[in-house]
């Protein structure tokens, strides 16, 4: 049950989405799983209105789908989605690279650099969750930067998709290893402000992602 007391000036339905984006994102409520609204409404001391708009929300996202006559199932997730959504961003993260090497400021590369960092540090103590966390602020770090609004707003349509793909591939811990490397590499090609550099490495960081999921048995 959703403890209401801590959260209670946020509407209802934002709290009842955000809890079951979160269990769908962490693997918490399987892919294939009907999302059985009198069930959910039932476990987490709400009325169905709430369910049913977190439920639309989700499928908008791309987390849940909806089959007439069916019911609405949390998605599943495929190598082929992951790799279709690997070859979105690299061509959209290179040109993001390739914008900050150009636009960011100052105070926006040491940013850069402390989240790369923090990644760092989680990467040490096994921290999965700082990792993720850290990993996707270091990527939006980089969108905000190229000060290119559709490109940005492009990126956010993939959002839930990629940090649902992020809790999928960080639990094979050897691809997390070859992280803070590839990130140091992005960033400091950004902070020199070469643009070509920071696009290249940028694009391989996606790439290797892909080969890695294309390579290894990761469901």
């Amino acid at each position: 049950m959703l403890n209401f007391d801590i959260q209670s000036h946020r509407p209802l339905r934002e709290i009842v989405y955000e809890e079951l984006r979160d269990l769908i994102l962490r693997g918490e409520i399987k892919p294939g799983t009907r999302m059985m609204e009198i069930e959910l409404a039932e476990d987490m001391g709400v009325s169905r209105t709430p369910i049913r708009e977190a439920i639309r929300k989700l499928e908008k996202e791309g987390l849940v789908t909806i089959e007439p006559r069916r019911g609405a199932y949390v998605s599943d997730v495929s190598v082929k989605d992951m790799v279709d959504i690997l070859e979105v961003r690299s061509t959209l993260e290179g040109l993001a690279a390739y914008l900050a090497a150009k636009r960011m400021t100052k105070a926006e590369q040491m940013e850069l650099m402390e989240t790369a960092q923090r990644f760092n540090e989680a990467l040490k103590v096994g921290d999965m969750a700082g990792m993720i966390k850290c990993d996707t602020k270091l990527h939006h770090q980089m969108f905000v930067a190229s000060r290119n609004k559709h490109l940005i707003k492009m990126v956010e349509a993939l959002q839930e998709l990629v940090l649902r793909f992020r809790y999928i591939y960080y639990k094979d811990f050897k691809r997390a290893e070859e992280m803070p490397a590839e990130h140091q590499r992005i960033c400091e090609a950004i902070i020199s402000g070469n643009a070509e550099a920071a696009r290249n490495e940028a694009f391989n960081h996606i790439d290797q992602l892909k080969e890695m999921i294309l390579r290894d048995d990761i469901f």
